[in-house]
């Protein structure tokens, strides 16, 4: 009865590919009461990006934000890892983009970041901000905030 209400009403979720640390969740409905909210705030990292020629030759410093609306635990009080998107996954996504080459746009940065949180079917919706914090002398950062989620 659930499966068919949230198909006539649209609110079942799309799976898409869990990511290693993830079990799969097979199309549960989302309701804002069994989201929770994961972040991490003010990460600096080092990354080759920017248009022009001095961007393309030196790292820069970005300071990225990242709030992830997840799928709750869903009953499980196992005081365990493996039942909770991890905040870690998050970093490792930004670390790694950060060193694997120069990019053009921090849109470009904050895009392939969102799209590869999402890639775990438990994470609902995220948001991600990418400042760069060097760009301008009289400026604290300039860059972007996104928000995606699934569906």
């Amino acid at each position: 009865m659930n499966k068919l209400f949230a198909q006539v009403t649209g609110t079942a979720a799309k799976a898409a590919p869990a990511q290693v640390r993830s079990p799969a969740v097979a199309n549960p409905p989302v309701a804002s009461s069994s989201l929770a909210r994961i972040f991490v705030r003010d990460l600096v990292v080092m990354a080759v990006i920017g248009i022009y020629e001095h961007e393309k030759q030196k790292a820069q410093r970005l300071r990225v934000n990242l709030d992830m609306m997840v799928l709750d635990r869903l009953g499980l009080r196992r005081d365990d890892i493996a039942d909770v998107v991890s905040y870690e996954d998050g970093v490792t996504i930004v670390r790694e983009l950060a060193a694997q080459g120069h990019l053009h746009l921090v849109e470009t940065f904050a895009e392939t970041v969102a799209q590869r949180l999402l890639a775990d079917g438990r994470v609902h919706s995220v948001t991600v901000r990418v400042e760069k914090l060097d760009v301008f002398p009289d400026a604290a950062s300039a860059g972007i905030e996104i928000t995606r989620q699934r569906g």
